[in-house]
């Protein structure tokens, strides 16, 4: 494994939800866990105020999450371009494989097909 791991936003879901096989995965690693910034936007756009949300800025601290820059712009946005018309690939996840690629990290999602641009791309446990 790389010593860097992404996390997708499904990932993040699961673990909030306390999902068994997501807390194993996220508390047996060896790194602390980064997210895109584009993953706090959509985890954001649909908490529910209360419990989930407080959960969700606890968790929005612990991982260390990974801001735009000028560089994962131009590269989610090539990826777009390059992936749009064959795979269906948003800007959203365009842009979460850019922020993967820029810190040399290995993303961890179960949404594989999102990310036909990226070599280093695995679902972290059995979603049975």
């Amino acid at each position: 494994m790389n010593a860097r791991v992404l996390l997708d936003t499904d990932i993040v879901i699961d673990y909030l939800r306390s999902r068994a096989p997501a807390i194993a995965f996220v508390r047996g690693l060896s790194v602390r866990p980064a997210v895109s910034v584009i993953t706090i936007a959509e985890l954001y756009s649909g908490v529910r105020e209360g419990a989930e949300r407080k959960s969700l800025d606890a968790i929005s601290i612990a991982f260390r999450v990974i801001p735009l820059s000028r560089d994962i712009a131009v590269r989610g946005g090539i990826h777009r371009r390059q992936f749009r018309a064959s795979h269906g690939v948003q800007l959203s996840d365009a842009l979460i494989a850019a922020t993967a690629e820029s810190i040399d990290a290995q993303l961890f999602t179960f949404n594989t097909k999102h990310y036909p641009m990226l070599a280093n791309v695995t679902a972290p446990y059995s979603k049975a």
